[in-house]
């Protein structure tokens, strides 16, 4: 069960380069506002490289789709986004390779970890799944009447 501070959305998108464009303005109509724009903008780039990711090496789940799900909650003073993609999985499991200037691909996960907080992939019975997890200072937004609200506030008035 989730609790008062914590959101998850979780979407299927088609096995297809759109799938990324349709993740990427699902997720940020959702968090926009809730967490800070920086922040956004990592999670929203990451979710992006992990569809296209799938779209370029994984097999689709049945029906031609991706699973993408996200979840948002507040730990303390902290805002944690945990973005997971599951497709049909690939055969290899996703890991960094080594790429040089020169490189025309293999830099996705490489901005993947350099973004996120942290990151993996498991397996389950639907498929494989890629995440990552950002870990970030919570947004101080203004509430209503212009003042600051503590930070384990702000999805509670949402």
């Amino acid at each position: 069960m989730l609790g008062p501070a914590e959101r998850a959305w979780c979407v299927v998108v088609p096995h297809q380069p759109r799938g990324a464009r349709m993740a990427r303005h699902r997720l940020s109509t959702e968090l926009v506002g809730t967490i800070r724009p920086g922040l956004l903008a990592d999670v929203v780039a990451v979710l992006a490289e992990l569809v296209g990711n799938s779209v370029r090496h994984a097999a689709p789940l049945p029906g031609e789709v991706i699973r993408v799900a996200w979840r948002h909650r507040l730990d303390g003073d902290h805002d944690i986004v945990q973005v997971r993609v599951t497709d049909g999985g690939g055969g290899a499991v996703p890991r960094l390779r080594p790429t040089d200037l020169d490189s025309l691909d293999g830099r996705g996960l490489h901005i993947v970890a350099a973004l996120a907080t942290r990151w993996g992939s498991d397996r389950d019975g639907l498929g494989q799944s890629v995440w990552a997890e950002f870990r970030a200072p919570a947004a101080r937004l203004p509430g209503p009447d212009g003042d600051d609200p503590a930070p384990n506030d702000l999805l509670a008035t949402r």
